[in-house]
């Protein structure tokens, strides 16, 4: 599970359908700590849960995933990094005899 740090709590919302978005700001070392845990569930297959204390979303994908890179100049510059995972298709029950 890649978790996002925050304080303990007894139990998580899991969200599995409607519209659901948060933005958090972390550390770089508990960023570091969210992406590897990331890549180790991406390693293992293609069920992600992302969770933090008060939330939990766990999404099954399928391949490609698209991963975007845009960086902006102006003033301070921006770079953003964003990954796309498109839910798992349900198999077909197409068969020919």
């Amino acid at each position: 599970m890649a978790e996002l740090p925050g304080e303990e709590s007894d139990g998580r919302t899991v969200v599995t359908e409607g519209y659901f978005e948060r933005e958090v700001h972390l550390s770089r070392d508990a960023t570091a700590t969210f992406l590897r845990e990331l890549a180790d569930q991406i390693d293992e297959g293609t069920h992600l849960t992302v969770s933090s204390t008060e939330w939990e979303v766990p999404f099954e994908y399928r391949e490609p995933v698209e991963v975007e890179v845009e960086f902006v100049s102006q003033r301070e510059g921006e770079l953003e990094i964003e990954l796309e995972f498109n839910g798992a298709r349900e198999e077909d029950d197409l068969t020919v005899s």
